[in-house]
């Protein structure tokens, strides 16, 4: 990256087509540089913050954040459309995700304090065990979460937590917003107590590669696209020091409709399809791409008609605009597939419709790599498969997604065990009636899955345990209780859970 002059980024409408919103200068290299660095500078004295005070630190932003509610939601809403219902509850979710993180550190067991006594008789040491920080984090913004899962979404706020401080590569679909956002966080932070450059961020397209080079970063995290987030994973491998990469990239999401409950539930199971493939017009990691339904009944029926009878509004930007159209385009041309439905769309500039197609369970084994790809947008196939025992080994063969789900009744338990069984080992996150959209912010979520969903299927990016991506563990052998941190004192002065033993 050099430091050459550069158009600032707008944020586009996609009601109109026009540009909104303050120019976002993008960043050069000594922008970059001086970002990183500021980060670097911060972390000792972040992190050596006693757990307490990152909390109320953690507490204010959440208040800053709720209290420049309108403003934010004007200023995304002119770059999104997403609307002002949807985005007063992001940001809600947003300023809970950071009160959550400020529960883990006053409970203090991500820590995960282990103390194993010295044995004289065996001649082992005295060892205790704890997990910090790992060091300054970088954060790629997402597209279709202008709050939740960007400037201070989830990754930002679990690695705050975890001490690290954090620097924000800015969505090039939403930079007015993310300034905004980042003013009222670093604002809240510096008031409660936060070194400078505990938060950063930085603009453009380039920018992001450099900051992933930086050596000054020890950890990435990133939601988006497959091709983005393998190449940034590349990057990440190949520096001097590899740093962990944290992506999530794409998925399918499949959702098995059972023969009882297809039968008993049909209008309830196809209106409920069409509600989760358009929320926000298909624009979520867990929007349910594949449908597979009993060949025989109504259901792929009443699914036609459901999703003709739905309207969707704008993409995020053009590009993904024109992404959703070229593969639509691929999909009606491929073989084996049939048009099942078309719903309608309102008359913004960025606005698509919703597309179903239908395929038999032979025909899509056959092509299943092709198939089983991500379409980002609403549109999903719909497949119907003769018996229950005929999807065990097309599920086995799927990618790796973020959800799956099982519909089913009581006269379905021993297929739904079945099914369940197989899809256990592609998913992250296993759904019982329900559909995939929406991810409660919650101790025990997983919001993670094997390869492509993810690049880490061990963690998280939602839920109390994505502060685990930011902890490495350090071990005291024979220390004096007067040098060891207060997590591993005798006294436990911190009152936290831990192991003994």
């Amino acid at each position: 990256m050099t430091d050459t002059t550069t158009a600032p980024l707008r944020g586009i409408s996609p009601r109109t087509g026009e540009p909104v919103g303050d120019p976002v200068p993008v960043s050069t290299a000594r922008d970059v540089d001086a970002a990183a660095r500021a980060a670097a500078r911060a972390f000792p004295v972040w992190s050596a913050l006693p757990a307490a005070d990152r909390a109320a630190a953690l507490d204010a932003a959440a208040d800053a954040l709720d209290a420049a509610r309108e403003e934010l939601v004007a200023v995304a809403d002119a770059e999104t459309a997403l609307g002002e219902v949807r985005l007063t509850g992001e940001v809600g979710r947003t300023s809970g995700q950071l009160r959550l993180f400020a529960e883990v550190l006053r409970d203090g067991g991500h820590v995960q304090a282990v103390l194993t006594p010295a044995d004289p008789a065996t001649g082992r040491p005295d060892v205790r065990r704890m997990r910090q920080a790992i060091g300054p984090v970088a954060v790629f913004s997402a597209s279709n979460f202008l709050f939740a899962f960007s400037v201070a979404g989830g990754d930002t706020a679990s690695a705050l937590a975890a001490g690290c401080p954090v620097v924000v590569k800015a969505h090039e679909g939403h930079p007015a917003t993310s300034v905004a956002v980042a003013r009222v966080v670093a604002g809240a932070l510096r008031d409660a107590g936060a070194p400078d450059g505990v938060l950063g961020l930085v603009a453009g397209f380039e920018a992001g590669a450099a900051l992933v080079r930086h050596p000054a970063v020890k950890a990435v995290g990133f939601t988006g696209s497959q091709s983005g987030g393998r190449a940034l994973f590349d990057l990440a491998a190949a520096r001097p020091e590899p740093i962990p990469f944290y992506g999530e990239l794409g998925s399918v999401n499949p959702v098995v409709v059972l023969p009882d409950a297809a039968a008993r539930r049909t209008a309830e199971i196809a209106d409920g399809y069409a509600r989760s493939l358009t929320l926000g017009t298909g624009q979520f990691c867990t929007n349910p791409g594949l449908l597979f339904v009993p060949e025989d009944g109504p259901l792929a029926d009443a699914v036609a008609a459901a999703v003709g009878a739905t309207a969707t509004g704008a993409m995020l930007t053009a590009g993904m605009r024109d992404g959703y159209r070229a593969r639509v385009a691929a999909l009606d041309e491929a073989a084996g597939l049939v048009p099942l439905a078309s719903g309608g769309a309102n008359d913004d500039s960025f606005a698509v419709t919703p597309r179903v197609w239908r395929c038999s369970l032979a025909s899509f084994a056959d092509r299943l790599d092709a198939l089983a790809e991500e379409c980002f947008g609403p549109a999903g196939l719909v497949v119907t498969y003769p018996d229950p025992d005929a999807l065990a080994e097309v599920l086995a063969a799927l990618p790796g997604s973020l959800t799956g789900s099982v519909h089913a009744t009581a006269g379905d338990t021993a297929a739904a065990a079945r099914v369940a069984a197989v899809l256990r080992h592609r998913v992250g996150r296993l759904v019982h009636n329900g559909w995939p959209t929406g991810v409660a912010v919650c101790w025990a979520m997983h919001h993670g899955g094997p390869w492509p969903s993810t690049t880490t299927p061990l963690h998280t990016s939602v839920g109390a345990t994505a502060i685990d991506r930011w902890l490495v563990p350090v071990a005291y052998q024979d220390w004096p209780d007067e040098l060891l941190p207060p997590e591993l004192q005798d006294a436990n002065p911190l009152g936290i859970p831990r192991r003994v033993g």
